[in-house]
């Protein structure tokens, strides 16, 4: 596996906000990455970073005008409201009967702001012009054992890394066995000893089944075989079709999930046809680069609708470098989804045409969602809500595949800014604690932050950063071709020390990521 290759920006401050319109009010880190595995990117996000194309950025919570919590749904457990409902509803009637509803939703789509890098020219003054030669390693400098370095238990580094990803994965998912509503239950099977005549039904038996359910699944097997939601243009595997069929199918006293809506069986005479497409867009697949214009020009047109955008300004060079180029590796892992790891467009095709795109990153565990652009004539569509509730349906089905995958991650949650609370409808959600990076439930977070835009979210006084930087010499540094410890590296520099900005890079990423990842230095 090749390892990732950052080069750290620094903080940038005093820049124009997006949310509050403050025009010296940003503050963030930032660092481009040349190339990155998922499971960097993963731990990265669960410490408060976020992608726009390659270059990955972390607000400085406790400084920014308006923090913003990196927040994730917890997709197993999600439970469709009332609102979302009716999203859902309206876009069944509009594909099985063409009714076109007038209410339009003045919620936002998922991350319709391409956040810090488009509202200043912070990325582009500091893009790198390394050349790719320069950030190939060729050789591993052993000269020196890094200090405090574990002598005693024989274990090289890589392996006591693997070792903490796995331990990591089951803490991340320790609770995805718990009962999930709309999946069978893992309880005890239970016998029933069968009932004396006349003493009533017998429970040894599956239970008598009413017409109309049979009618509704014979349906919705036909639906599956016909089943429109691909990847790179197949069809679902039967693995697919037997969860949809399972998550779609009637349960007494039970409210209906995501499938029910998704999945249903629509009309022979139905009006239009929905398609849902999942193409890599990094590296391109080939039904990436046949359908990139036109899923460019659905994307100038929503800048320039939705966002008032100059026409000259939703250049394809700037829809390239941040919503096409991703530092992802490409990955493929036998317990993974098919489509495999890294970073995705997922398509919304109506009648043959594109009409929504959702740009998302498949991680280890969990979907990420990075932006929403679509096609302003199908605003009624409510097409932000509806694309986020198709990405948690996505979620949960790659989870039958992936099960260490069961997170629908959201970008950030600002609850400073009223317009980009709408995030937090998507229950159960948790918020990532800014100090301590622990998960907590966001009904516990909303009373603090009322109080106060900038909390610790974490309750526990007692508690700490558990990943941070312990050992600045570990950190990983690339120079000259050559991959090297920070404490190596530090005795060979010359001029003055950069001591301060390697300490805040790997303050910022943690201790996991700071010696897996190479900090290249010129």
């Amino acid at each position: 596996m090749p390892a990732a290759v950052v080069e750290y920006s620094g903080w940038k401050e005093g820049y124009r906000c997006g949310y509050c319109a403050s025009e010296r009010g940003k503050v963030s880190a930032g660092m481009w990455a040349h190339s990155m595995t998922v499971q960097d990117y993963q731990d990265l996000i669960d410490r408060g970073w976020r992608r726009s194309g390659k270059y990955v950025y972390k607000p400085i919570m406790n400084q920014t005008c308006c923090p913003q919590y990196t927040i994730r749904c917890q997709a197993l457990r999600f439970q469709t409201s009332k609102s979302h409902k009716k999203v859902l509803k309206k876009m069944l009637k509009f594909i099985s009967k063409g009714d076109v509803s007038k209410g339009v939703s003045e919620e936002e789509p998922m991350d319709s702001h391409i956040e810090d890098v488009v509202t200043c020219d912070f990325a582009y003054k500091s893009e790198s012009d390394v050349s790719q030669s320069e950030l190939t390693p060729l050789s591993v400098d052993h000269s020196e054992r890094v200090e405090n370095e574990d002598k005693d238990t024989g274990e090289t580094k890589e392996e006591v890394n693997a070792q903490q990803v796995e331990s990591g994965s089951l803490q991340v998912c320790a609770h995805k066995d718990t009962t999930v509503p709309g999946e069978p239950s893992h309880s005890a099977k239970i016998v029933h000893a069968p009932p004396k005549p006349g003493k009533g039904a017998d429970l040894s038996k599956p239970p008598c089944r009413k017409a109309k359910d049979i009618r509704k699944e014979r349906k919705l097997q036909k639906l599956l075989q016909n089943q429109t939601c691909a990847f790179e243009g197949s069809e679902l595997q039967a693995g697919d079709q037997v969860f949809l069929l399972q998550n779609s199918k009637s349960k007494t006293n039970q409210p209906k999930t995501i499938e029910d809506f998704v999945f249903v069986s629509l009309p022979d005479d139905a009006q239009h046809k929905l398609e849902v497409r999942v193409v890599r867009s990094s590296p391109p697949s080939s039904q990436f680069k046949a359908t990139f214009q036109e899923s460019y020009q659905v994307y100038k047109r929503y800048q320039m609708v939705i966002h008032k955008d100059p026409p000259d300004k939703p250049t394809i060079n700037q829809f390239t470098r941040f919503l096409c180029n991703s530092p992802l590796e490409a990955e493929n892992a036998p317990n993974g989804p098919e489509c495999g790891y890294g970073s995705f467009h997922q398509q919304y095709w109506l009648d043959g045409k594109i009409i929504a795109v959702g740009v998302i990153d498949i991680l280890p565990y969990c979907v990420s969602s990075v932006y929403l652009y679509y096609d302003p004539d199908y605003s009624f569509l409510s097409l932000g809500v509806y694309s986020a509730l198709r990405e948690i349906a996505f979620t949960r089905q790659l989870h039958e595949k992936a099960p260490d995958l069961c997170f629908y991650y959201m970008g950030f949650y600002i609850h400073s800014c009223p317009k980009m609370r709408y995030k937090g409808q998507y229950r159960p959600s948790d918020l990532l604690c800014p100090e301590t990076y622990v998960w907590t439930p966001i009904e516990q977070c909303l009373p603090l932050l009322e109080h106060s835009k900038y909390c610790r979210l974490n309750q526990d006084v007692k508690a700490v950063d558990e990943g941070r930087i312990k050992e600045l010499g570990r950190v990983r540094v690339l120079h000259k071709r050559t991959v090297m410890p920070y404490s190596v590296y530090k005795k060979r520099r010359k001029g003055p020390s950069d001591e301060a900005s390697v300490q805040q890079y790997a303050s910022l990423v943690g201790q996991t990521c700071s010696e897996r990842m190479l900090l290249f230095r010129s």
